[in-house]
């Protein structure tokens, strides 16, 4: 593997911090609004289709565990098609990623402040709602500047907080199924194939996400170690999350697809208010949650590029006495607070919809060819790999076909940006050799 540049983070991520960290990213805002849409399409055996998007998910997650392990750098995704691929496909992969985390992170932040307007009203008004935005995020950016270690803690604190209010819906809606019995009446459902999969895409959301975990590599104290074994742990604990809460929903509700709220909807039949209170303020935590790991992963990217030589070199500037890429933080952070304002919910996400399964793909594509560059340097070896691989394209790319043209839109202008980005890097590397010579 070629070498990594010098750099000064430090490596204070440990194994059951990216854990936390992975875990984090996945269980966002989705999964306080995905079971009313699972329940509408699949009714009484949408749990199901969680496992069946989760075998997909697993099958690429364990090669880019594999992928993964044979980096230190920061840079995830970007840097892994960069050295199977080249600077091209490397620059495209990495402006999708990164625009991926922008735009989700953004539709996080719109998530944010519908669930804060909950618990205070006035967030509803443009100045509160203007006023808060700007303290959430800026308060987040302090906190990354100072340090990963502090960074980290608070993203650990968050995953702890929003796992909570859950893990309570699940104990206390199974122990009432178990000792009462469904107040939802079991009957037999079959559905078309159609169904399963229009679900199965859908809820491919769910379980996205893990990959952002990857990006801060260069601060991870064991990258070829701990990357692979939260790859393995992560997507467990989150598949076994996602079912047990649609098991709950669709045994507690009769009409579950007609609540905007399904989990606190369901906590209210089993716990009244203060149950259901509990759960709302669980999915705020969950999307603050979200947006303290992606403050952590996303700065990493263009801190990536400017590392490798792709963007100016000023995003890959490390702070002095705290050690961050604190110019990364702080433009993000701006980039962030001004499409959350500017956007809706429905926009963000589309952008972040758009990039993500081509990023999944490349990453798969990349297992083989850096086998073929670097052999016997990874530092996890999947066995089968390349049928993995193989089926992680093909999964990745039977979503893909699914996507409507306002995503392919999206897509055109992301890979026109990488583009120039391209043309301006290669130009810059031209008259650096013209100059030598």
């Amino acid at each position: 593997m070629p070498a990594a540049p010098g750099s000064n983070l430090v490596r204070a991520i440990g194994r059951w911090s990216l854990i936390a960290l992975m875990v984090n990213f996945t269980i966002g805002a989705g999964i306080f609004g995905l079971p009313s849409a699972a329940a509408g399409i699949l009714g009484r055996q949408s749990p199901f289709a969680y496992l069946i998007a989760a075998g997909g998910m697993g099958v690429i997650a364990a090669c880019v565990a594999e992928v993964a392990s044979r980096f230190r750098q920061a840079g995830g995704p970007y840097l892994y098609a960069k050295t199977a691929f080249g600077s091209f496909l490397g620059l495209q992969t990495g402006w999708l990623l990164w625009l991926t985390r922008v735009s989700s992170a953004c539709a996080v932040a719109n998530v944010f402040m519908d669930d804060f307007s909950g618990f205070y009203p006035r967030a509803r008004e443009a100045v509160s709602r203007l006023l808060i935005r700007t303290i959430l995020i800026g308060g987040l950016a302090f906190v990354n500047v100072r340090g990963v270690r502090t960074g980290t803690w608070v993203s650990n604190v968050s995953t702890i907080a929003k796992l909570v209010p859950l893990l309570i819906l699940i104990a206390g809606g199974l122990f009432v199924i178990y000792v009462h019995g469904s107040p939802v009446p079991v009957v037999a459902e079959s559905y078309p194939a159609g169904a399963w999969l229009n679900t199965v895409l859908l809820l491919i959301y769910a379980f996205s996400g893990f990959e952002a975990a990857l990006i801060p590599a260069g601060e991870v104290k064991n990258p070829a170690r701990d990357i692979p074994v939260a790859l393995m742990a992560g997507l467990p604990i989150v598949t076994t999350i996602y079912f047990l809460v649609q098991v709950v929903v669709v045994r507690m509700l009769a009409n579950p697809a007609q609540t905007d709220r399904p989990l606190s909807a369901a906590a209210y039949v089993f716990g009244g208010t203060t149950m259901a209170t509990i759960i709302s303020l669980g999915a705020l935590l969950s999307t603050f949650g979200s947006l303290a790991a992606n403050m952590i992963a996303n700065p990493r990217v263009t801190f990536a590029f400017a590392e490798q030589g792709d963007f100016p070199q000023w995003f890959a500037a490390i702070h002095r006495r705290y050690q961050t890429p604190y110019i990364s933080i702080l433009v993000f952070s701006v980039l962030l607070w001004a499409l959350a304002i500017a956007g809706t919910f429905r926009w963000n996400a589309t952008l972040s919809a758009v990039s993500r399964l081509f990023t999944y793909a490349i990453a798969c594509a990349a297992l083989p060819m850096l086998r073929k560059k670097f052999p016997g340097q990874e530092g996890f070896h999947l066995p089968g790999g390349a049928v993995f691989a193989a089926i992680g394209v093909l999964f990745a790319s039977v979503l893909v076909s699914r996507m409507g043209s306002a995503e392919l839109i999206a897509l055109a202008i992301t890979a026109g940006l990488s583009f120039v980005n391209w043309l301006f890097v290669r130009g810059n590397k031209m008259g650096t050799e013209d100059e030598g010579v």
